[in-house]
């Protein structure tokens, strides 16, 4: 039985693939004849120098998902997609998104980085994280490709990568339908540096042990290695006994609808104050929908985002018509197709569909949160603590690019810059972090993971140490810019110190729980969050620990118009009654008079017969 399985799936591929390949006899996987099942993946598996790989091979590398993927599809045209492009200069940045969150408490770091063109966020080099020490920090929540595959101009860096490989595109992370699959696991390999191993690592074909950060310089991967140091476990990986199959052929659970679980390990929220159990799923996958049902892509995986506007930057065919406005004005997957009675048209001209539909409910005061990439949600040995760095503050109602007033997340940027003429450039974590200790002491460090409390006399000591080399040296934490004069430490303002943020649009909530589904006054009251709410203004400064901002700052509004606005909602309850009294009397003198009028008339009628 089954053998014949195996034989059916074998000769399965087989066909999948010959009629493939008339359409390009290159790669056959990205051209399909129609049919919407999924190919059955029983392949060979490649090494990185596109070398079969069979249970006896010596050394036993691990495959190559640029090889052994690469055979079918085109890698190249996948690294040119939204998950890998990032590196590339001429790629569209598209609108702000969540950025990668350097954080360093020792040093009172947490800063925005992105490789991607978006206003507020710095550069990795301007840190001094070239693409390899990138891979490093931010590698264990990446698909690999990217910065991943960048060569090095370093020497060190060189010879390390040469050990460590390149960390490629892990085509696993989001395809792989196997229940054994471990992304947990990939985190792992990166710290070890086991890049060439990480992405057989999260499979459940092998087990990888040993770590490429241990070994010497002189160390080659490619031919055995006894050691005599027992410490020095050189990296290597183990498969399965019953992985390969006939012809030393591997099956891989390959989907093409990528499941819910596969987007979250790297697309979590965790709201502070609240049990995982206690939240609600996003109304569309408790509807059955699938992240993936919204966001597509084709063999290029220029994956839609699914943004207004987004079809002015992107390729994708499908940008446009997988917006919210697109599928629920169209009923696209069954999209209820809203009425939005009573409500005027402007709210539609001037707010997102998110405003009222998506993230938590707006209170006196925003919440923190936790989100996969800027915590490690998922990954081993991750703090728990409701206090590590960073601090991810929302919901926050903000003006957007298209002029709409949108949810977002924020973070406040706080790092040692050197100023000149009027720009900042930020200072490398380990030029600063031993001054910063030298000062404040390592009693200072809390365990928890957050802010140290500095005080203002620590951070001018600071400011005296560092050597202006590149400028005058300054400090941005809390919105502001502090500089070092006549002996006092003065705050101003700056373009560099504002907030960052980012848009989101989930959790989405059903129409019942969306702002104003109640009452005008969820939004029009004197005192509602949605425009008066506390935004916390997130600081290590200890004399500035609760300082707030109102989200009406943020959404470039008039506070008095505003609040005169809601007033009026006080009072329409009771216009509406003597409206309605006013109008009930009409009808009934109007009424009266109608009756006098026929009796009028009646009377006339009489008069002449």
């Amino acid at each position: 039985m089954r053998k014949g399985l195996l034989y059916t799936a074998i000769l399965f591929y087989a066909a999948s693939i010959s009629i493939a390949a008339d359409a390009d006899p290159n790669f056959p996987g990205d051209h399909s004849d129609g049919s919407r099942a999924v190919p059955v993946h029983l392949i060979p598996l490649l090494d990185e120098e596109g070398d079969k790989i069979t249970p006896d091979t010596e050394p036993l590398l691990p495959f190559s998902t640029r090889q052994t993927c690469g055979a079918c599809h085109d890698y190249n045209k996948i690294s040119h997609g939204w998950h890998f492009n990032a590196v590339e200069p001429n790629a569209a940045p598209g609108r702000g998104g969540q950025p990668w969150i350097l954080v360093d408490a020792a040093s009172a770091t947490q800063i925005p980085l992105s490789y991607r063109n978006w206003p507020g966020v710095f550069r990795p080099e301007q840190l001094g994280l070239t693409p390899w020490k990138f891979v490093q920090h931010f590698g264990r929540q990446m698909p690999g490709g990217g910065p991943g595959e960048i060569d090095s101009n370093n020497p060190d860096e060189i010879t390390r990568g040469f050990i460590s490989g390149k960390l490629e595109i892990n085509c696993l992370a989001c395809h792989d339908a196997d229940s054994a699959h471990n992304p947990a696991e990939y985190g792992d390999q990166i710290i070890r540096q086991n890049f060439r191993w990480a992405a057989a690592a999260t499979s459940g074909l092998t087990s990888v042990s040993g770590s490429a950060r241990n070994m010497p310089n002189n160390y080659d991967p490619f031919m055995p290695h006894p050691f005599d140091d027992p410490k020095l476990i050189p990296p290597s990986v183990t498969y399965l006994k019953d992985a390969f199959y006939h012809k030393n052929q591997v099956f891989f659970d390959i989907v093409r609808k990528v499941p819910v679980e596969r987007c979250y390990f790297c697309h979590s929220n965790f709201d502070m104050g609240k049990e995982k159990w206690t939240a609600d799923e996003d109304v569309h996958l408790a509807a059955g929908l699938t992240c993936v049902d919204c966001h597509r892509n084709g063999p290029e995986h220029n994956i839609t985002r699914g943004y207004e506007g987004e079809a002015t930057v992107s390729k994708n065919p499908l940008a446009a018509a997988l917006s919210c406005e697109s599928c629920h004005s169209n009923g696209l997957l069954g999209a209820p197709i809203p009425k939005h009675s009573g409500i005027p048209p402007t709210h539609f001209d001037k707010l997102t569909c998110t405003a009222c539909h998506s993230g938590p409910w707006p209170d006196a005061k925003t919440i923190r949160t936790k989100t996969s990439r800027a915590h490690g949600l998922g990954t081993y040995n991750v703090n728990k603590s409701d206090d590590v760095l960073p601090h991810i503050i929302y919901p926050v109602f903000a003006k957007q690019e298209n002029g709409k007033i949108g949810p977002h997340k924020l973070i406040w940027p706080a790092f040692f810059a050197y100023l000149k003429d009027q720009k900042v450039a930020p200072i490398p974590i380990e030029v600063v972090k031993p001054i910063v200790g030298e000062i404040t002491g390592d009693k200072n460090i809390s365990p928890s993971g957050d802010w140290p409390n500095l005080t203002s006399e620590q951070i001018k000591k600071v400011l005296e140490l560092l050597k202006p080399a590149e400028g005058e040296a300054v400090y941005i934490c809390g919105g502001k810019l502090y500089r070092h004069d006549k002996d006092r430490l003065v705050a101003t303002e700056h373009n560099s110190a504002k907030p960052y943020l980012w848009p989101i649009a989930h959790d989405v909530r059903p129409a019942a729980q969306s702002l104003g589904a109640r009452q005008c006054q969820d939004c029009h009251s004197t005192n509602a969050p949605f425009f008066f709410a506390d935004v916390e203004i997130d600081t290590p400064l200890a004399s500035e620990k609760d300082a707030t901002k109102k989200m009406i700052e943020f959404q470039e509004l008039n506070p008095a118009y505003t609040k005169l606005l809601a007033i009026s909602f006080i009072f329409r309850p009771y216009l509406k009654v003597i409206a309605i009294c006013s109008s009930v009397i009409l009808a009934a003198v109007l009424l009266l008079y109608a009756f006098k009028a026929l009796a009028y008339i009646i009377r006339i009628l009489a008069e002449k017969d």
